[in-house]
């Protein structure tokens, strides 16, 4: 029984990461349509959040093998376990798929703010794997332990590009409300989200993957706040 448990908990920890890796790296189309706009010129700022958005699917790809090797799915999570849709949400007022970017691209405020939710949430992120790989539970299921060394060593290469920026552009850094809707996204997550999926006993896993359906985003439609 404790081994069926202890199953149930990594395929949802696995989920609700190969989640956020997809929403990640398809929600970095948005940003470097931004920057592209924005500044051109900016190859060195291009080329980081670049190697940001394909390191997002390669940890994508290497969660999808992770399930695949076991046999099945992961389980269907929603974006109320993204924590950059929720960092969009309380900072812009919108989801990502409601990102007004054509509004980010013409106000330097804007693309700023969306400088500091990406930061934020990415050194969420670096910690979050750090006090992963400390688990006894992590430790012993190999798979995914090496898969989160992974995700460790590529995590620094995707916050500092923002951090450099904002501080090269006159950028401030996150102020006390982003950083506390920061702490709110991720304890209502540990603390609510994962274990109300755990207990659910009529959750059910993916009929695909996610990469399957994805295509072009259109034009957003919701402007920002």
């Amino acid at each position: 029984m404790f081994a069926a448990l202890r199953r149930r908990y990594l395929d949802i920890l696995g989920s609700i990461y190969i989640f956020n890796e997809h929403r990640g790296y398809s929600s970095l189309d948005r940003v470097l349509e931004a920057v592209h706009a924005r500044h051109p010129d900016a190859a060195g700022f291009v080329a980081a959040v670049e190697k940001h958005r394909a390191d997002e699917e390669k940890h994508y790809h290497m969660f999808r093998r992770y399930f695949e090797l076991r046999g099945y799915k992961p389980y269907a999570v929603d974006k109320t376990c993204a924590h950059i849709d929720r960092m969009i949400r309380l900072t812009f007022g919108c989801d990502i798929d409601g990102l007004d970017t054509d509004a980010v691209i013409a106000s330097d405020d804007l693309f700023h703010r969306l400088c500091r939710v990406i930061l934020l949430t990415e050194q969420r992120g670096m910690w979050q794997v750090d006090k992963l790989l400390s688990m006894k539970v992590i430790r012993e299921e190999r798979p995914l332990y090496q898969l989160f060394k992974v995700v460790e060593r590529d995590e620094p290469s995707h916050w500092m590009p923002y951090d450099d920026w904002l501080n090269a552009h006159g950028g401030r850094q996150p102020s006390w409300r982003e950083r506390l809707a920061d702490a709110f996204v991720h304890k209502s997550l540990i603390l609510y989200k994962l274990p109300l999926l755990y207990l659910n006993p009529w959750l059910k896993r993916r009929a695909d993957w996610q990469h399957e359906s994805d295509a072009p985003h259109a034009p957003a439609v919701l402007a920002v706040q």
